[in-house]
Parts: structure tokens; C-alpha cells; sequence
């Protein structure tokens, strides 16, 4: 009971730290699907990461279920679909947009407890971030760029400096998540761990207290 107090009041903290939203900002997010007739076992045997892209858009309701893959809400007591030690849930998700139908270009963050974007800035940053990323040119050519951070004190608080470790592999579980459905969605998906992390932090108007863990670009399998 004390710890979901505290992981509600951490919450309310947040927020209150953000910038008021317009309700423009808010994007509701299409109800993401609990089936479909690609097996989990199908989806493991079949991913690979991919760094080749076409330039077809992805749709809002496949953004909507590879956030939820990644961080939905998944119960009523606000646990989410990938496992965090002590349900503190350190991760925050950002996605930058630049090809996507019914999303503008810009960068937005997403929030599971409504599976809702709020817009944080305008614009394509996707040429910025593959710059950032040490010049790796080909994620300027995906139609989207999640992007993993963490605000460390949310789980360092309970269990020390060991917490770091734990919000490394609670971001591994995340991504095998949107790894796997986004395979099933016959989508490409990489992951970067390669950047400069003050270049991206300066683009995204990264608040202090996050951490930058790393970039998964996404979006359709250029074919041949």
C-alpha cells in the first residue's frame, strides 16, 4: 500500500512539473488489440532488427499498439506489459514523429495510465537524431524514432545504487516487447545505444532528472 501511494504521489510530481497542455497537444491513441493470428512463437523465431526503411507511413493505431507493447496498462492496479522492479516504473517513452498518419511531425511522449501522446515539441527531428546518433544516417529514414529514458530516483529510491541495474534490464524487457509486436505487425525495428547523449537530451528538451537509454527507430520494411 505504501509503495503504490508513493508511486501515485512520484506521478502526481511529475505531472505538476510539466508545462500545462492544450487539449490539441493530447492525442488519444486507438484501443490496442489483445489477439491476432501471428504467434509469439512465430514472432521470436522471426525477428531481426532492420535498418533498411520505405518511406510508407505508419498508421496511428500501429504506434498505438507498439507503445502499449512496450509500456501499456495492462491491469486495474496500473501494472503494465512489461515487468519493473518493485511496480515502480522508472521508464518514460518519447516518440519522434515524422511519418505518421494522423500524427504531425514532432516529438511526443507517452503517457500509459490514459494511452495518450501529449505533444511536447513541433517539427521532423529525425535528421537531428540520426546526427546525434553519430551520423547513422539510416534512422533519419525511419517514420518514427522511439526513444527510452528513465528518471533513475523512482527505483534508486527504494533499493540504492542496485536500481540502475534494474532499470537497465527493465528497458530490455520493454523493447523484446515492441521488438516482438512490432514483428507481428510486419514492421522493422532496430536498436541504437550509440549517441551523444547531451546532443539528443538538447533536442528533445530532456528534463534533468532522465536519463537517456537508447533509440529504436521504426517503420516499414523497404522491399526490393
Amino acid at each position: 500500500m505504501i509503495e503504490m501511494r508513493l508511486k501515485d504521489l512520484l506521478f502526481s510530481i511529475t505531472l505538476l512539473a510539466m508545462p500545462a497542455a492544450h487539449s490539441s497537444d493530447i492525442i488519444n491513441l486507438p484501443e490496442p488489440r489483445l489477439e491476432s493470428d501471428y504467434s509469439i512463437e512465430q514472432a521470436i523465431h522471426n525477428r531481426r532488427s532492420v535498418r533498411e526503411f520505405s518511406n510508407k507511413p505508419l498508421s496511428l493505431a500501429e504506434v498505438s499498439q507498439l507503445l502499449w507493447s512496450a509500456q501499456g496498462v495492462t491491469d486495474d492496479k496500473g501494472l503494465r506489459s512489461a515487468p519493473s522492479a518493485g511496480a515502480l516504473y522508472p521508464l518514460t517513452l518519447y516518440l519522434v514523429v515524422g511519418n505518421v498518419k494522423g500524427l504531425k511531425p514532432g516529438i511526443y511522449q507517452y503517457a500509459p495510465d490514459g494511452h495518450q501522446l501529449r505533444k511536447m515539441k513541433n517539427g521532423d527531428s529525425r535528421k537531428d537524431v540520426a546526427r546525434a546518433a553519430l551520423q547513422q544516417y539510416w534512422i533519419q529514414e525511419s517514420a518514427a524514432v522511439l526513444i527510452f529514458s528513465a528518471i533513475e530516483k523512482r527505483t534508486t529510491r527504494k533499493y540504492g545504487q542496485r536500481g540502475i541495474r534494474y532499470i537497465h534490464i527493465e528497458v530490455g524487457h520493454s523493447a523484446q516487447n515492441l521488438f516482438l509486436q512490432a514483428q507481428s505487425l510486419g514492421l522493422a525495428a532496430a536498436v541504437v545505444g550509440a549517441f551523444d547523449d547531451s546532443r539528443i537530451e538538447t533536442i528533445m528538451n530532456l528534463p534533468a532528472e532522465e536519463q537517456l537509454l537508447y533509440l529504436m527507430p521504426l517503420g516499414r520494411v523497404r522491399t526490393q
